[in-house]
């Protein structure tokens, strides 16, 4: 008999499944059934890695494996509602959909994403029949289990009024509409499918058989009902059952993957279920969901059009790029030579040949857009800066042949693929550039990236142990001793306790070891409680727990993004979110875009703001007192140079040209950081500058003999090996990744070429052994250039215009106490006086006075909000000259007592005449003078406003009493 599941839950439905995809395929493998489907409740985030693992399957095993893609819905009449009451809930059934083709697939993505955009609530992704009326074109329908609306209904309404919903269904998707029969051993199951096959029979209704899985292994059963306690909050311990002291749980253990021979036993006296299934499943058809690269269409103005062209079927996307990037490169270069011709017309030939002259169009269009609009736009970030093209185009502000920056690094000429830009912003400007895109491009052609937060070791174990109920002391003792990795992530807990303590001993330091050895032991005592959470946190380990928004990615498409991906709705953003993360809305040929948002750029738009009438372009690259800040390691709040780690080899290395910065940044990484005592060395002579063959020297010089930038690896083997720019590339590529049979390939086409043009195999051998242990950790040498270029304009900044620069710092760390107090030393340290706040002087951030000092903001005292230092602001068109001044015109509702109480106790008052706090805080018949001013404000307010209506003719002929200071002995908090 024929036999596969269908009806499987994994991870996607968030919280209620332990089912892995790998793990679920491997299953079906195991048990040689022919396909799978996945079924999540309400989404689709699963199905392009469900595909993708099936079809790397199908390319490398014999045992071909289906894939059947499916999502179990959220259905209710009143899915537009928002709000409901105990007496009036919502009704809300289950139904399962499956996808026939591709058009299928679509309908089902496009059901999937109104259930967010329209029918979101309380968690709960919605949708409504007559939207399955409306898509139901490719999609078969089965039945569902105990919560779809047939089934319910007939529990809950009796067999008449379930027959009305069968018969509708049956209309609605004809022979695609099939009764599932699920055998979990529940009383209601075995009522529910005597009534289902009777209807079948009636209305000629064909029968499938399913288990519906929750998880893979019946021993699973355990962790997944913790995982069902940690999505309710409940713990373990609570009954199972309805109402008042009970929690949710299944009723049983058999919401597992069980093999044909379970399921013929279950289903053997309705044998046609099994090739009833069968027809289900080759109705359904093999498809690819992935889109070719799909780029907005950049509108060219027709004004150059009709200057340029007669004929309308020319390609001008090409052609205006040509034009705008030769326009750029008169303004860039003041002699445009051969060599930047020839490198011009390399790259827009490449980009011509990939077919993405749109995508550079796109970039530059909205960098002008924010220059406009006042956004600091990053010099660079990343490989692109290696591009002479984007640079004419104002993309990026590194001259790339002054640097000897590598265009391949960033576009393989060999290689078609979608160029990747990221672009920093300062990260006020960011949420504007955004919005500029949105309203360009459109509401519903821009999204956010999902992201998945998935259980870690750490987190597995605090959850399971809160739900098994231990104590939060033993909980946080347990969960500290995961060892962390480095600076990469933590180790799993199945790792840890299954690798053998010699393979750990080379990853962990001797504390960390000494933690893992009394884990293993917790593991191995089977009957206590750690060791049962340890046991449990291993299998729920890797669950989906949560999804959120990444913090840059931006997807761009042509038309109406759900056409072509499922699309999800969040509290957090007025954007769509894409249910598909960051790696496969790309490999989906998604146009995605990083729009970074960069503190530092934000400090450096305010210090200009502050200095007045200077340009970053300005600042030359060889400032002798620049350099001397570097070399002294004066460093704090210097971009990537602040580290106290970072200072110590500054004043080693004694940085005097700004290709040391390019390295030192290079070089300060995990890896890498281990060579900089060789770097240091070299540069003062202390170390040999060697190169094995004279030819390095050229591509060495710079970092005095070590191999410290990828670009250095491929213009190396381009030079000695004959490589092309495009082999160049997959050789960083594999040595960076360590990717062993391309880099065996790679290995024997670098020797071959060396030897083919005079090299001996032993200095080729030398070499290649070389980049296999150091070049591993070469860094991009295009986005260490952008970086120290960002470092030496704070440097500058911090060197010429330490008051302006300390001030945008101070005031871009408001936040935290902390901050402010160590930034405020380093202004003491470099003699930059910083006074304290001043309700005369001060603004809501910190700024420079006219002597040169900075005046402490109103915004970083503790307790005030921005809402009320604007209030003060906007009164302030004199000067206050006594807090009851201040009360009489402010708006109270935003300056209360605390907000005054805290205004006394910063000083912010102190230059009043006669000021003493101490006055501010005596008692008398329990309340203080600010709180009788605040009164007295209120009263004289209230009368100010009523005076129009009043027999008075001024506020001074009305009598109020006026609040008294009373004499006390002052004290000072400074």
């Amino acid at each position: 008999k024929y036999f596969s599941h269908i009806h499987n839950h994994t991870s996607f439905s968030i919280l209620s499944s332990t089912i892995d995809i790998n793990s679920l395929i491997k299953k079906t493998i195991e048990y040689k059934m022919d396909a799978v489907g996945i079924t999540d409740y309400g989404n689709l985030m699963g199905v392009f890695n469900f595909l993708n693992k099936i079809k790397i399957n199908n390319d490398t095993e014999n045992k071909k494996i289906k894939p059947i893609i499916g999502c179990e819905f959220f259905i209710s009449d009143n899915y537009l509602i928002k709000k409901f009451t105990k007496k009036n809930p919502d009704k809300i059934y289950n139904q399962v959909l499956f996808a026939k083709n591709k058009n299928g697939y679509d309908n089902l993505s496009k059901l999937c994403s109104q259930g967010f955009i329209d029918g979101y609530y309380s968690g709960i992704p919605r949708i409504g029949k007559n939207l399955i009326e409306q898509y139901k074109e490719n999609l078969i329908a089965i039945s569902g289990d105990l919560n779809s609306e047939i089934t319910s209904t007939l529990l809950n309404k009796g067999e008449m009024e379930a027959e009305k919903i069968f018969k509708w269904w049956k209309k609605l998707f004809k022979d695609d509409f099939y009764i599932e029969i699920l055998r979990h051993g529940l009383e209601e199951e075995d009522h529910v499918n005597k009534i289902l096959i009777k209807f079948a029979k009636k209305y000629n209704v064909k029968i499938i058989a399913q288990n519906n899985n929750f998880y893979i292994d019946k021993k699973d059963s355990n962790a997944h009902d913790i995982l069902l306690c940690i999505k309710n909050c409940q713990k373990q311990s609570t009954p199972i059952g309805k109402g008042k002291g009970f929690r949710f749980g299944f009723p049983n253990k058999e919401f597992y993957f069980k093999n044909k021979l379970q399921m013929y036993n279950l289903f053997s006296d309705i044998p046609e279920v099994f090739d009833n299934l069968k027809e289900l499943i080759e109705k359904i058809e093999i498809y690819d969901i992935s889109n070719p690269i799909l780029l907005p269409k950049f509108e060219i103005p027709n004004k150059w059009i009709q200057t340029k062209f007669k004929l309308n079927d020319i390609n001008y996307e090409n052609e205006y790029l040509k034009y705008l990037t030769y326009k750029g490169a008169k303004k860039k270069f003041i002699h445009l030579n051969e060599q930047i011709k020839t490198q011009i017309e390399f790259e827009l030939e490449t980009i011509k040949k990939i077919g993405y002259p749109g995508y550079f169009l796109i970039v530059q269009d909205f960098i002008l857009q924010a220059k406009k609009i006042g956004v600091e736009v990053g010099p660079g970030r990343g490989s692109v800066a290696g591009s002479v093209v984007a640079y004419c185009l104002d993309i990026t502000k590194i001259d790339p042949i002054k640097y000897n920056l590598l265009f391949e690094r960033f576009l393989n000429p060999d290689r078609i693929s979608l160029p990747d830009i990221d672009i920093d912003f300062d990260d006020k400007g960011r949420e504007k550039i955004i919005q500029w895109v949105v309203n360009k491009y459109g509401k519903d052609n821009v999204a956010q990236i999902i992201t998945y937060g998935k259980m870690g070791a750490k987190s597995s174990i605090r959850d399971t142990a809160r739900v098994l109920n231990l104590s939060l002391e033993e909980t946080d003792k347990m969960a500290k001793m995961i060892p962390v990795y480095g600076t990469g992530p933590n180790f799993s807990l199945k790792e840890i306790m299954t690798k053998d303590i010699n393979y750990l001993k080379n990853k962990l330091k001797f504390e960390e070891l000494k933690n893992v050895i009394i884990l293993k032991k917790i593991f191995k005592k089977k009957n206590t409680l750690q060791a049962k959470i340890l046991k449990e946190a291993i299998e729920i380990e890797g669950s989906v727990r949560n999804t959120g928004i990444h913090a840059c990615g931006i997807i761009i498409t042509p038309s109406d993004i759900k056409k072509y991906i499922p699309v999800a709705k969040t509290k957090d953003s007025n954007l769509l979110l894409t249910q598909f993360d960051n790696k496969v809305v790309e490999q989906m040929g998604l146009l995605k875009m990083d729009f970074l948002g960069l503190k530092t750029l934000t400090i450096i738009k305010e210090t200009l703001f502050l200095i007045k009438n200077f340009k970053l372009e300005n600042i030359p690259l060889d400032d002798e007192k620049t350099y001397e800040l570097f070399k002294t390691g004066e460093t704090v709040a210097i971009f990537q140079y602040e580290s106290r780690g970072m200072q110590k080899y500054l004043k080693q290395l004694k940085p005097d040209k700004f290709y040391d910065l390019i390295a030192m940044n290079a070089l300060y990484r995990p890896g890498p950081i281990q060579y900089i005592p060789n770097f240091i060395a070299r540069k003062h002579g202390y170390e040999k500058i060697s190169y094995d063959l004279p030819e390095l020297k050229e591509f060495l010089k710079e970092t005095y003999g070590i191999t410290v930038f990828q670009e250095q690896v491929m213009l190396i083997s381009q030079k000695i090996s004959g490589f092309s720019k495009g082999d160049a590339d997959f050789l960083r590529k594999a040595i960076g990744k360590k990717e062993n049979k391309l880099l065996s390939n790679m290995k024997t086409k670098f020797i071959y070429g060396g030897k083919q043009n005079g090299f001996s195999n032993k200095i080729l051998e030398k070499i290649w052994k070389d980049w296999k242990s150091f070049a591993s950790y070469a860094f991009n040498k295009s986005h260490s250039t952008c970086y120290s270029y960002i470092a030496f304009q704070t440097a500058y900044l911090k060197t010429h215009y330490p008051a302006e620069y300390m001030s945008s710092v101070l005031s871009n760390n408001m936040k935290s106490i902390k901050d402010i107090s160590f930034f405020i030393e380093e202004c003491k340290k470099i003699g930059v006086i910083v006074l304290g706040p001043d309700i005369n002087e001060s603004e809501y951030k910190f700024t420079v006075n006219k002597l040169g000092f900075i005046r402490f903001g109103i915004g970083a005292i503790k307790g005030i909000g921005e809402s009320s230092v604007k209030s003060i602001l906007k009164e302030r068109k004199q000067k206050y000259n006594s807090i009851l001044g201040l009360i009489k015109k402010v708006d109270l509702r935003l300056v209360n007592k605390k907000i005054l109480e805290n205004l006394v106790f910063s000083g912010a008052f102190d230059n009043f005449k006669n000021f003493q706090r101490s006055q501010y805080f005596y008692e008398e018949n329990g309340s203080n003078i600010i709180e009788k001013m605040i009164k007295f404000g209120g009263q004289y307010k209230k009368i100010k406003e009523n005076i129009q209506n009043s027999l008075f003719k001024n506020i001074k002929d009305v009598e109020i009493l006026t609040p008294t200071l009373k004499s006390c002995e002052n004290f000072n908090l400074f």
